[in-house]
């Protein structure tokens, strides 16, 4: 059984080499602004998976994606020798929506707050629909005496 800390060494390790790979070495002209975000391995350490994002329209991802898929074989046989592992893992390159997410969560953020804002401004001028102070207070007590109602224990009428 596979260590899980060596497995996530391991992942670590190829996401440096994959990232250093699409800096230095690979010099497609299709691979855009790409920024590998993470990548993980299976507990048997046999397959990988490279997530990354790419900066630009739906074309030039989709370019990227096809880059890396033409470039996969270059950086697999990098990452077998950089590792030094027997089984050098296969490496799937997956794109990670962690952006859209981030900007989708940004708007719903900003919608919350605009709503808490246009309720704390109709709050500012509301008034009590009754009386400011809706809970029975007990009688003052002068003119309960003078009356021939049964008092409770705490001094309230029995009405």
């Amino acid at each position: 059984m596979v260590d899980a800390a060596r497995a996530r060494k391991l992942a670590d390790r190829i996401r440096q080499i994959v990232a250093e790979m699409l800096e230095r070495r690979i010099k497609d002209p299709r691979l855009g602004f790409v920024t590998v975000t993470d990548a993980r391995v299976t507990a048997d350490l046999r397959e990988a998976t490279v997530f990354y994002t790419v900066f630009g329209s739906e074309a030039e991802r989709a370019d990227s994606a096809a880059a890396l898929e033409s470039a996969k074989g270059i950086i697999r046989s990098e990452v077998g020798r950089q590792t030094g592992v027997r089984f050098t893992p296969t490496i799937t390159f997956k794109h990670d929506p962690i952006p859209e997410s981030a900007r989708q969560l940004d708007e719903l953020f900003a919608a919350a707050k605009a709503r808490d804002e246009e309720v704390a401004r109709r709050a500012a001028n509301a008034q009590y629909a009754g009386d400011a102070d809706p809970y029975r207070k007990p009688d003052s007590g002068d003119d309960a005496e003078d009356s021939d109602e049964p008092r409770g224990a705490a001094g309230y009428s029995a009405t």
